[in-house]
């Protein structure tokens, strides 16, 4: 009876057990526990969106560091002081810095998906970062090629076999340190985009789960009261046989 029922609300700390508690409540309920699993979901997806893009930011760093290894070499070409020995052995090491470029493009992975490769240049990697399906809800990532034929720094375009031509490369070096500046602070503002996204996608599952639990969770208070009222009536009921 009554008291069983209360019994049971009591024990389980819910107001709706079954749909024949409250129907509308419980297909509310429902949804919106639907919605607060779908908005951690999406937050976790943030998450990983941001490991994907610390990744390529690590990667395209060592990958600056070696440019400007390259740009100091040719600064040093330059200087007529040089004998073509030297002016040899400082090309045989930005050859040997190019190809560790190429390697970075080519080996950088998240989760086996290559990022600096080409492969997220015109169709990036899209990032679900909503509750539900809907397009504004997807942030897509792009990142272009980043090895030393995007970047216009192959044998061909970094010679230091004269001064003229460790010119010309001090120049093509300087152009390939904007490219991969301006790679990272994409990299840099769809971070800052997903820490903002994450933010407000935590705050909306808090507020839900709050308002989920006034729908379903039960009114202790108010039971008990149930619970003993029933209880009292039952043992005068007995009593009076």
């Amino acid at each position: 009876g009554n008291s069983g029922k209360a019994m049971e609300k009591l024990s389980s700390g819910l107001r709706i057990n079954r749909a024949g508690d409250d129907a509308a409540g419980l297909a509310i309920s429902e949804k919106m526990r639907g919605q607060i699993r779908g908005l951690n979901q999406a937050s976790r997806n943030s998450q990983d969106g941001i490991s994907l893009i610390q990744t390529a930011e690590g990667a395209l760093n060592e990958t600056h560091s070696i440019l400007q290894r390259m740009r100091e070499l040719s600064v040093q070409a330059a200087n007529d002081t040089n004998v073509t020995v030297d002016r040899d052995a400082i090309q045989k090491e930005l050859t040997s810095l190019t190809s560790e470029i190429d390697r970075i493009a080519t080996t950088t992975q998240f989760n086996e998906k290559n990022l600096l490769n080409g492969d997220l240049g015109t169709t990036g990697a899209k990032l679900q970062i909503g509750a539900n399906a809907d397009t504004a809800l997807t942030l897509e990532v792009k990142i272009a090629k980043m090895d030393s034929t995007a970047l216009t720094i192959t044998a061909t375009n970094v010679k230091v076999g004269t001064n003229a031509d460790a010119t010309t490369s001090i120049t093509n070096i300087n152009n390939a340190i904007k490219e991969v500046s301006t790679q990272r602070s994409g990299l840099g503002a769809y971070q800052n985009r997903l820490e903002h996204t994450i933010a407000n996608l935590d705050n909306a599952s808090e507020n839900l789960q709050a308002a989920e639990s006034r729908v379903r969770d039960v009114d202790m208070a108010k039971e008990m009261m149930n619970f003993s009222k029933n209880n009292i009536l039952q043992q005068a009921a007995q009593a009076m046989l």
